[in-house]
Parts: structure tokens; sequence; C-alpha cells
């Protein structure tokens, strides 16, 4: 049996924006700029964040060379999906780019038919909503291990 891999990157392109799941173009240094600002990502290791991309499947979207906005989805690509570390910088809200990216992703050729997309917001529901997500319908059944501060620990991996 073949599996298919992301071996192959994929791009897609709007006026003078690119969509692309290519790592090598990925700025590790914006990202993680951003995130260890972010309110779900505060304080967040380098090492961390670079471990973390190499890992999953991430969209980077750029303005000709410059990146401008990240996603990251981790899957078993078969059965599962979990979103996280979507953004569009501040200085290009605004122009639909965001539900584009929303649009790529879900459109993605590894990420079709699974059974389950999670993900966790504090500020973007309505965004979300426009692809399905809903509260989660039997809140009782999922668990969590939370670290809210693992990256405020002196043995944090920076």
């Amino acid at each position: 049996m073949k599996v298919k891999s992301e071996n192959t990157p994929n791009e897609w392109r709007r006026d003078e924006y690119t969509i692309s799941t290519a790592k090598a173009r990925i700025d590790f240094a914006f990202v993680h700029d951003f995130l260890s600002r972010s309110y779900w990502a505060n304080n967040i290791p380098f090492e961390t964040v670079r471990r973390s991309i190499e890992n999953s499947l991430c969209f980077g979207l750029y303005e000709a060379e410059e990146q401008i906005g990240f996603a990251r989805v981790i899957t078993d690509s078969a059965t599962f999906a979990y979103l996280c570390d979507v953004f569009v910088i501040e200085t290009h809200r605004g122009r639909g780019l965001s539900k584009w990216l929303m649009e790529t992703i879900h459109a993605h050729p590894n990420l079709q038919n699974l059974r389950r997309w999670m993900l966790a917001t504090k500020d973007a529901h309505g965004l979300y909503r426009q692809f399905g997500f809903t509260p989660l319908d039997a809140p009782a059944i999922f668990m969590q291990r939370h670290a809210p501060d693992v990256y405020l620990l002196k043995n944090s991996d920076d």
C-alpha cells in the first residue's frame, strides 16, 4: 500500500498573494515572533516552534516573498486534523486573506474526508463557523491535559 505524503509542496496564488505548503519558504523567526506574543502561545520557545513546524502540515501566506500569515494542521491525513496557529498580520487583515487561507486548507488533498477537525479559539468563531466548525456536541466526552504556563517553566526547551 502506498502512503500519500507531503513531499511535493502545493502552492496557490491570488493577486499578489501566495499560499504555500513549502516548509523551505517559512520564515521561522517571523512565525516565532508572532506566536510568542499571541494569547495561545505566549512566550513559546523558538525550538518548540521549529519542531511544531517540522512535524505538521503548514500553510505560509506571502505577499511576494514576505511572509504575512501562517496556519498549521496536525493530522494523520486519514481521520483527524487539529487546526492551530492561524494568523494574518494586522496590516493585511480585512482583505479576505484568512478566509482564503481557510478555503485553501480545507481543499488540501491530504485533508479530505477526515472524520473530525478540531481547533481552539478565543476570538475567531465567526471565521471558523463559515467552514463548518461548531461548539463541541458532547464536551463531556473530551478530555485534555493543559499546561498553560509550560513556556514559562525554568526547564523549557529554549
